[in-house]
């Protein structure tokens, strides 16, 4: 039988999609670019949805590993190596977006010329490495899915666009283009009914007489 979550991937993603670009488009208007940085990062809203944009990262995570599972019967060697990479990077992201969320207000209050100093050392280290790895984890992601037959090329080509936008995804509009896409993918699996891989069921040595060879991926 096929799992629950890769049987509810296209909803999860189409809906963790739209909420994760919903989120950046709320803080993108609560940047009030009018105010120092300092100010603007003691602003309450500014801080409320900095703490929610690393909140979106956990259902962006789970549609990416929900996809997957419902996908994985197609994507063979090299869509399993695009979803490990676009996990890592995803990961990666989350955690600096942890840091921005609840450790930088924090910062700001105490050490204001912490903010101002910039990044140096392991940290400067640990942030370019979530940008990169999260640009390069979608981009492959993309390329991956759309070699292996996992989804349609436009999907793939919109995910290598969206990861090369997202390099700069800590700060907003640039993460709205993985919540499309990802709400995008959301879509044509409802739309389609891509097949969900199945797991072998007990061992009878009798064949599972509902395994059927996978579609190939719709417009």
């Amino acid at each position: 039988m096929s799992s629950p979550l890769a049987r509810a991937a296209g909803p999860i993603a189409l809906v963790s999609g739209l909420v994760f670009a919903a989120v950046d488009v709320a803080r993108l208007l609560a940047a009030d670019r009018g105010l120092d940085r300092i100010e603007m990062m003691r602003q309450a809203p500014f801080q409320v949805t900095n703490a929610l944009y690393w909140v979106v990262f956990v259902p962006l995570t789970l549609a990416l590993v929900c996809v997957y599972f419902r996908l994985a019967g197609r994507a063979g060697g090299l869509g399993a190596v695009g979803f490990c990479f676009a996990l890592v990077g995803t990961l990666d992201m989350a955690g600096n977006m942890w840091f921005d969320g609840f450790a930088g207000p924090w910062i700001t209050d105490v050490a204001p010329g912490a903010i101002l100093a910039g990044g140096s050392g392991m940290l400067a280290v640990g942030a370019l490495s979530s940008y990169i790895l999260f640009a390069l984890g979608w981009m492959f992601f993309g390329i991956a899915g759309w070699r292996s037959g996992m989804f349609p090329s436009w999907i793939g080509v919109a995910f290598v666009v969206a990861g090369f936008l997202g390099y700069n995804a800590g700060l907003p509009p640039y993460g709205i283009p993985i919540g499309l896409v990802m709400a995008a993918l959301g879509w044509w699996i409802i739309r389609t009914g891509a097949p969900a891989a199945t797991t072998s069921g007990p061992t009878t040595g009798a064949p599972a007489d509902s395994a059927q060879p996978s579609a190939p991926p719709g417009p």
